[in-house]
């Protein structure tokens, strides 16, 4: 047993074997140890939530939780090691075993504060668990907005933490020299801050968010997120398109998803030989295909609004519930098919000038205006 008192590096075999046995064990078991950890923490935090869900909780805090328990215990117990004289060098002016203790206190407090970011994207995962839930959008995206604000503020503390407790460097000092700088990279990076406080503006105002099809600078699409700098919207050709901030403050922002009603409207330009009864015969059938879509259409209006050489115009109008583009276009399909059947079952002719029934819709996601009958 004389060998496990036999001293290499300034320390015996029995210790060195006993940190060695630490950190193997540890790194063994880190994850059985995190979830229990995390299990107790669990149950503090589910008498605040109580519908949140024990999986979702550790699979977001198992993993950080692991790395701190493993840098926390292998440095407490390296720290009962003595350091070797012989390594006691100096790099560029700092002796080795400062830099390995500030390493290791740099390694702590870096793990920790990951830690403190995977429980505020927890939270914040449940906070917008329950908003989706209620259906409040509003609430589910200032939770994303202030979810990705706590992180970049908490990672700032962190930094400035490591420079105090890990370097023992004055903050103040510090912070009065970077109000300088910071000074000088905010009129380097002033679109920067303008998109910033323009996110402030959206988050506040509200004038469309996260799932919403907008119309903004050409650019039409679907609001996928909303950040701290930009807005990425994702277009009909499923391209990702992302718009500073302070353009959609500045911009003229149409937000189709807002919209209580969708309108379209239908032309038909009849041979100007067709006589009056068959044009009001004709008026009087596509008012009846209207009315039998009350469920679908709020109100229509059919009329012969002109009447030339060329051609005897009806124009058919109607308003329908704010329903997805998809069912607006199988509705439209339908009564587009019921007018021709109208056509054509009183044989009418379409004028030779304008042989076409032109559908007008503003709808920027609509499909094309023009309809041809042969």
């Amino acid at each position: 047993m004389d060998f496990l008192y036999k001293i290499i590096f300034d320390n015996t075999v029995r210790s060195l074997l006993v940190v060695l046995t630490i950190i193997a064990m540890v790194l063994l078991f880190k994850k059985l140890l995190s979830h229990y950890i995390a299990s107790l923490l669990f149950l503090l935090v589910k008498k605040r939530w109580k519908t949140i869900e024990k999986g979702e909780f550790i699979s977001l805090t198992l993993k950080p939780l692991s790395w701190f328990l493993v840098i926390v215990v292998s440095d407490f117990a390296i720290d009962r090691l003595n350091f070797p004289l012989t390594w006691n060098i100096k790099i560029r002016g700092i002796l080795l075993n400062d830099i390995f203790e500030k390493t290791g206190n740099t390694l702590i407090i870096a793990s920790f504060f990951y830690f403190i970011v995977s429980l505020i994207n927890f939270i914040a995962l449940l906070l917008e668990t329950n908003a989706n839930a209620a259906k409040d959008k509003s609430h589910g995206q200032v939770v994303i907005f202030f979810r990705d604000l706590l992180k970049v503020v908490i990672s700032i503390i962190g930094i400035l933490f490591i420079i105090k407790a890990a370097f023992n460097q004055d903050i103040g000092s510090l912070l009065t020299g970077l109000s300088i700088v910071g000074a000088a990279l905010a009129l380097a990076a002033k679109e920067s801050i303008e998109n910033l406080i323009a996110s402030f503006i959206i988050f506040f105002d509200k004038p469309f968010f996260t799932g919403d099809t907008l119309k903004v600078n050409n650019v039409t699409g679907t609001v996928e997120r909303i950040g701290l700098r930009s807005t990425r919207i994702r277009t009909a050709e499923k391209t990702l398109v992302t718009v500073p901030n302070k353009q959609m403050v500045d911009s003229m922002v149409d937000n189709m998803s807002m919209r209580n009603q969708r309108r379209a409207e239908i032309k038909l330009a009849l041979s100007e030989k067709t006589n009056i009864e068959a044009l009001q015969k004709l008026i009087d059938d596509v008012k009846q295909i209207i009315d039998q879509k009350q469920e679908e259409i709020i109100r229509g209006s059919v009329f012969l609004t002109d009447f030339n050489k060329d051609a005897a115009v009806i124009t058919v109008e109607y308003f329908t519930q704010p329903f997805t583009m998809a069912q607006f276009n199988a509705l439209k399909q339908e009564i587009n098919f019921k007018l021709m059947k109208l056509l054509v079952d009183n044989k009418l002719e379409m004028s030779s000038a304008a042989n076409n029934i032109n559908i007008f819709n503003n709808e920027p996601d609509a499909s094309p205006k023009t309809q041809s009958i042969i």
